[in-house]
């Protein structure tokens, strides 16, 4: 499986969640259960468009079709430098399509330790994880 040309590493990616999301970044973690940690971040930097639920498993990754581009360029006004596009099982009786355009996509891979059910602790990040991305002002 791969997403924008970059293959995912080998691992259990069935359950998958957005776990941040803010004009810098929308991070979605991936795991076999996210209960207490996940190994698997795909970090898209910049998201220009989203439209995908929070929560959804077993994504099935594909080139997005003329028309997907198509929109995304009349709805931002430019092309995008990634498209991804899956379809996913959200919840519901189908499958849901998903779009993310974004100006870079990073996967990291590592042992994410989820925030403490009662505590404030934010999430454990393995060394070397880049934090939030620089401003552009």
């Amino acid at each position: 499986m791969e997403i924008a040309g970059q293959p995912l590493p080998e691992g259990s990616w069935w359950d998958w969640e957005v776990v941040a999301w803010d004009a810098g970044r929308l991070t979605l973690a991936a795991g076999h259960d996210l209960t207490y940690h996940h190994g698997l971040e795909v970090v898209f930097v910049s998201p220009l468009f989203v439209s995908c639920p929070l929560a959804f498993q077993d994504p099935v990754f594909r080139a997005p079709t003329a028309g997907e581009r198509e929109r995304l360029a009349r709805t931002l006004g430019e092309e995008s430098p990634v498209v991804v596009a899956f379809e996913a099982d959200g919840g519901g009786s189908d499958p849901v399509s998903c779009l993310v355009a974004a100006e870079r996509v990073d996967i990291v891979t590592g042992l994410f330790e989820r925030a403490r059910r009662h505590g404030t602790e934010a999430p454990v990040r393995p060394p070397g994880w880049p934090g939030a991305p620089p401003s552009t002002d």
